[in-house]
This record gives C-alpha cells, structure tokens and sequence, in this order.
C-alpha cells in the first residue's frame, strides 16, 4: 500500500510540474512558439514592443535601420570598437539567442570576467526588464531574411 502512495505522489508531482510548465509557456510573455530559441520573432506584439524599445534605448548608436556606426570592425581612436549592426550584414545573428541576452543585460566585460574590458555598450540590468531585453532582440531577428534566421536557429540548437 505505501508503495501504491509513494507512485501515485510521484504521478502527481509530474502532472503538477507539467502543469506549471505548460501553463509558463502558454502565459508568460518570454515563452515563444518559435521551433528554437528564446526569441518570439514572428510574434507581432512583441516586435512592435521590441521596436520601440529599440528606438528609444538601441538605435543612437545601432543605427535607425539597424546599419550600425562606420567602420564597425575597426577600433575608435579611444581604442573601443564601434556599435556593430545588427541587420544581417553584421555578427549578431552568429551568437545564440541566450548569449545574446546575457551579453545586453550583463555586459561583455562581466560576461568574459574581465572586469578592466572597456566598451561603450551599456549594461541593461538595471535599465530594461528580461521581457524588454528579449523583446528588442526579437524584433532584430524578425528583421534578418529568412535564411539568415534559419540559420540562426540552427545555432541556437547547436548544429
């Protein structure tokens, strides 16, 4: 009898686990129906929430259409390297959805323990939300050609 009880605990501390998974993906705002990914690229909602964001925090130096600052690969005469696009011309779409998260919200200096690392790149912790984060990287991947979101999400699954 205390065996039947420990299997039907367990039985309903999986249904009630995969309840709350279901019901996080189904409701919160981050969770996406893309096949790969953290970010809800076709979600029209969250790339209008995406490009406003964008426009007010991203684009005085990403660039209005995304074009990034001239000379993107070559350092400023202060030794930091100029804003990169982030349309498909540029090295955005070469890194995960989650690295690219990490690198908005924490900074690269964080990010690669190397706090004395100089960038003019703000760190976003303190100014957007995770949703914001995520929503503006998601209107920046809606952006891209179909291709090149293909194979984004093939990175973002590891192949």
């Amino acid at each position: 009898m205390k065996l039947m009880n420990k299997g039907l605990l367990a039985g309903a501390v999986l249904l009630v686990l995969a309840g709350g998974y279901w019901g996080y993906t189904q409701f919160n705002t981050v969770a996406t129906d893309e096949p790969t990914g953290l970010l809800p690229y076709k979600n029209a909602k969250v790339i209008d929430l995406g490009q406003q964001i964008y426009a007010a925090n991203c684009a005085a130096c990403h660039g209005d259409n995304l074009e990034g600052e001239a000379d993107w690969q070559q350092p400023k005469p202060s030794g930091r390297m100029p804003a990169p696009p982030h349309d498909e011309t540029g090295h955005t779409w070469h890194h995960s959805d989650e690295l690219l998260f990490k690198l908005t919200k924490y900074g690269i200096a964080r990010l690669s323990n190397n706090p004395a690392y100089q960038t003019d790149m703000p760190v976003y912790e303190e100014v957007l939300t995770d949703d914001e984060i995520i929503a503006v990287l998601a209107y920046i991947k809606s952006t891209w050609p179909a291709k090149v979101q293909g194979r984004h999400d093939q990175i973002n699954t590891g192949r």
